[in-house]
């Protein structure tokens, strides 16, 4: 995929950040001294950090230069560097590894979170958020759009880009010999949001990205249009006009 645009992602930053603060709530450690965000994206959720955490050295970590461009000029005189998740090495002493809807991007996610909980002293935790909304209308239409003509042989690969997830018994057996005290549970948002259209543009800057990215722009803009029209379909005004996206997602503290 092409890099991440930062502007595109912070079109909804209030309702992308809510379950990073959802996340950070359940963390039960008063004050580490060296915090990771993994994934950190445009800053948002490392902004919940250093202010829930003043006196901790918290590093910022995402393979977007874009990404990482808006994070530096949102917490000046923090650390931010870039790095694939999938070698990254939690530097020695780190307490916490805070990573917010993006191990649902890395292959063999789940082989990754072993590592890194593996990696921490006594008492260190694990906190992880990721989207579990593959079978949900908004991702199973842009699948069925990329299996149309005259999308289909390009396209056919994309859905590969993000793994279903297991269940959480398979969390719990692969995480729990590995920690102290391990919390999974699911919460499910239903953001209101103005039309179809804005559906769409939450999606451009997360999951439709390896629908588009591949296309050029006239092929985009035509496929952009036959699935906002099955997003209109399926997502139907409310009383007040307003359409609610339904978003599940998957929560995991663990804690060695």
């Amino acid at each position: 995929m092409t890099d991440w645009s930062a502007e595109q992602y912070l079109r909804f930053e209030d309702e992308r950040t809510r379950p990073a603060r959802d996340l950070l709530a359940q963390i039960r450690l008063d004050d580490p001294r060296r915090v990771a965000d993994i994934g950190c994206g445009p800053g948002n959720s490392t902004e919940l950090l250093v202010k829930r955490w003043p006196q901790a050295k918290v590093t910022g970590v995402d393979t977007s230069a874009d990404m990482l461009r808006q994070a530096r000029e949102r917490l000046p005189g923090h650390n931010f560097i870039e790095a694939n998740i999938a070698h990254w090495v939690a530097p020695v002493g780190t307490e916490v590894i805070f990573a917010n809807a993006v191990l649902n991007w890395v292959p063999n996610h789940l082989k990754h979170m072993q590592r890194l909980l593996g990696a921490l002293g006594p008492g260190g935790v694990l906190a992880v958020q990721m989207p579990d909304n593959l079978d949900e209308p908004s991702h199973v239409l842009m699948r069925e759009v990329a299996m149309q003509e005259p999308w289909r042989e390009q396209l056919s690969k994309a859905a590969e880009t993000r793994d279903q997830l297991p269940k959480p018994s398979v969390y719990y057996d692969a995480l729990k010999p590995l920690c102290s005290r391990l919390e999974i549970w699911h919460t499910i948002y239903n953001h209101p949001l103005d039309s179809a259209i804005e559906i769409v543009e939450w999606l451009k800057g997360t999951g439709l990205r390896p629908f588009i990215d591949p296309l050029d722009l006239p092929e985009r803009k035509n496929f952009i249009a036959a699935y906002t029209a099955r997003i209109a379909a399926a997502y139907l005004p409310q009383a007040d006009g307003k359409v609610l996206l339904r978003f599940p997602r998957l929560f995991i503290v663990a804690t060695r």
